[in-house]
């Protein structure tokens, strides 16, 4: 087993999120299973803290939702989050609390655990960010193939078959993504470890690294 499985890499303590991770061993095999987990979650959520604004849309009453912002269902949206002017959420998005969605940020089939920001034009598509997860300006994931083939997390030598055509990144709790990096289809970023800016990142990255290009990923002291 790599150590890239979900216990590795989040902690689900308190997060809305965490049954729809029960089960599973890593966090693509989820990706599928979240616009319908979303629609079997949301009309339980408590009527106190949540409402519903559409079809399939819940969202906190304490979230700050921008009057230019476009969402479409399914898709929770967490307690004191906040989704800024033009954000685009384009279904299938669990975004938890404290997080924010920012300026032209495109959210698509993805779960932001908990005070994730993702904040100045990100797109974020298929994909799982951890806790404390973090992608500067411009960064964006990657998550289809450009020859369409299945995607594969490469680990060293060996390549670890997902069965998924559309698959982005995943980031542990506390990662760093730097201003203007590509997580290409397939990224698997470790917790706490800090992704240099103007990166083109690919497979699995170890947690507590710092990465500077494919060649050259350091512990951290």
């Amino acid at each position: 087993m790599y150590n890239f499985t979900i216990k590795d890499l989040f902690s689900l303590k308190d997060s809305i999120a965490a049954p729809l991770f029960e089960g599973a061993t890593y966090p693509f095999e989820v990706l599928p299973k979240i616009g319908g987990f979303i629609k079997q979650l949301g009309p339980t959520l408590d009527p106190e803290i949540y409402e519903l604004r559409g079809k399939d849309i819940w969202i906190a009453k304490s979230a700050l939702i921008a009057p230019t912002a476009s969402i479409t269902g399914p898709c929770i949206i967490g307690e004191n989050t906040e989704v800024r002017h033009c954000a685009f959420i384009r279904g299938n998005a669990l975004v938890g609390n404290n997080c924010v969605v920012g300026n032209s940020t495109e959210l698509k089939n993805v779960v932001l655990i908990g005070s994730v920001q993702v904040p100045h034009y990100n797109y974020v598509g298929d994909s799982v960010l951890g806790m404390r997860s973090h992608m500067g300006a411009g960064s964006i994931t990657s998550n289809v193939k450009s020859d369409k083939t299945l995607v594969t997390v490469k680990v060293g030598n060996e390549r670890i078959e997902t069965g998924l055509k559309k698959f982005g990144a995943v980031l542990g709790d506390g990662v760093e993504v730097g201003c203007g990096s590509v997580l290409n289809p397939g990224t698997v970023i470790g917790q706490n470890t800090n992704i240099y800016p103007l990166s083109s990142v690919r497979g699995f990255i170890p947690a507590n690294s710092i990465y500077k290009n494919a060649g050259e990923v350091v512990t951290k002291r």
